[in-house]
Parts: structure tokens; C-alpha cells; sequence
């Protein structure tokens, strides 16, 4: 399998790549996994991996390309929203069938390929996590390779109902906008990074408010991590705050996601499996 990696959002640093291919080397000497990187992975225009249009066509050269089976994002960041409807129009028959692994920032070209019925989407580890935890790094390439249950997160083996993950801080600027997917009957699973929690509270506020939202099946809830610190201490946990507004909307509120941004983080392919 030949992964292609590409990077629409913030700026990625050639040592980190060199890690990877190392870390992809030492685990598949015989290179039958192998990753490769779009040359504008390491273009810098301020805070991005290159301008918008370097961003789209890197993505859409990838992604129409036979030779490569998958996408892999590089990292997260910001910046994804700003090129994935200049992309869309752009994608062929060969784009759909590929699959597409990322988080985060992600989320935002995940979003718009799975309004667009792309069929082979997840929310997982991204290729810049390969160099943190050999684990990490084997759940996501276990899915790219056979759907490996093992990888994926674990309430997902007992619902079938359709599921999605994504980055609350993401989600909640999408709902509204041309990359909000139709997510009715929808398991949504939630997950933030680096946020107080009263900001947890307001993005909860505007996300359950939208009516879009409230056709979903219901809401679980991964890790809350590394929370900013904010005097006086709101005084809720992240889960008494989602429990709050999803049963001030009616949306039934489902418990624990097993994932999150950091290395245990598991696999939710985008659907139904």
C-alpha cells in the first residue's frame, strides 16, 4: 500500500517527515507500506503549509492520483475550511474510491467528502502521530489496510447506527455552512484540545441550538484535554457540561467516546461500517 500525505492546514517541518519515513522504514522494511509526501507539505505562507490555492491543488493531485491507495493527513492546525469547496469540484472517480484518515483541523475536508458521498472516511491518528507511539501509528494504518476492528472505537462494535467524530471546536463552525454534512441518525462523537472549559459550555450552546443537530441519534463524548486554565474555575466537568445541553435539546446524550487528542485516540470510520 502506498500512502500519500498531505498537509491543508498548518505549516509541517521536513525533520518531521524525515521521522516518519524512518518510523515507516524500521516497522515495513519490505516496503509494503510505504508513505509519501506532497512536496507542498513544507511550503510556508504565514501560519500554513503554503497559500490556499498550493493547499487545494497539492490535496486534489493526490487524491486523483492512481498510484497512491489512501490520503493521510499530515497534521492538524487551521486552515482546511478555507480550500475543501475549491477542491470538491475538482475530485474524479479516482479520488472516491481512496481512503482518508485524519482529526482535528481535518475535519473540515472530512466534513464536505462526506456530504459528497465519499464512502471511506475516518476520524484517526494522522501521520505525524506515526513518530510519538508505535500504537498510534499501527491503529491507523491497520484501518488503511483491513478495516481492522481492533483499531476501531469500541462502541462502534455494538451500534450500528452511522457515527461520526470530529473536533468540537470544528464541528461547531461547520454546522451552517456549505461543508456541514446531513448527519441525521447520526451517533455523534465529540472530542476537544486546548480549550477552557467555559468555551466548551458556549460551543455546546450554539452546536445543540442548531436543528441540524438536533436530528442526530445522539452525542458521546471523548477527551477534553489539556483544558486552559480560567479564574474563577468554571466548575463543571466536560461531561457534566454535554450532558447540560443535550438534555436542554432532547438529544440523548450516549457516554464515553475512546477518543481524543492524544495517542489512544481510536478509529471511527464516517457511516455506517
Amino acid at each position: 500500500m502506498k500512502i500519500g500525505v498531505v498537509v491543508a492546514s498548518s505549516r509541517f517541518s521536513k525533520d518531521r517527515a524525515k521521522a516518519v519515513d524512518a518510523w515507516m522504514a524500521a516497522h515495513f522494511p519490505d516496503r509494503s507500506v510505504s508513505v509519501v509526501f506532497h512536496p507542498s507539505c513544507f511550503l510556508k505562507h504565514g501560519h500554513f503549509a503554503g497559500d490556499d490555492a498550493a493547499r487545494a491543488d497539492a490535496f486534489v493531485d493526490f487524491a486523483n492520483d492512481p498510484r497512491l491507495d489512501a490520503i493521510w493527513f499530515g497534521r492538524g492546525g487551521y486552515g482546511a475550511c478555507r480550500i475543501a469547496e475549491a477542491v470538491l469540484p475538482r475530485l474524479t472517480a479516482v479520488a472516491r474510491k481512496k481512503k482518508y484518515m485524519g482529526y482535528s483541523d481535518a475535519g473540515s475536508l472530512l466534513a464536505i467528502l462526506y456530504k459528497a458521498g465519499f464512502p471511506h472516511l475516518a476520524h484517526g491518528p494522522m501521520a505525524s502521530d506515526a513518530i510519538r507511539h508505535d500504537e498510534t501509528a499501527y491503529r491507523a494504518l491497520n484501518w488503511f489496510l483491513r478495516d481492522d476492528p481492533a483499531s476501531l472505537e469500541p462502541s462502534l462494535l455494538s451500534d450500528p447506527r452511522p457515527a461520526v467524530a470530529f473536533n468540537l471546536s470544528i464541528i461547531d463552525q461547520l454546522v451552517g455552512t456549505a461543508l456541514e454534512p446531513d448527519l441525521s441518525g447520526h451517533v455523534l462523537m465529540l472530542e476537544e484540545v486546548s480549550e477552557a472549559l467555559y468555551r466548551v459550555d458556549r460551543m455546546m450552546f450554539h452546536l445543540t441550538g442548531q436543528a441540524s443537530i438536533r436530528r442526530v441519534a445522539g452525542i458521546r463524548l471523548g477527551r477534553v484535554s489539556d483544558v486552559t486554565f480560567n479564574d474563577p474555575d468554571f466548575g463543571q466537568t466536560p461531561e457534566k457540561i454535554v450532558r447540560f445541553w443535550c438534555g436542554r435539546a432532547g438529544i440523548p446524550y450516549l457516554g464515553a467516546a475512546d477518543i481524543g487528542h492524544d495517542a489512544a485516540n481510536k478509529v471511527v470510520p464516517f457511516g455506517r461500517r
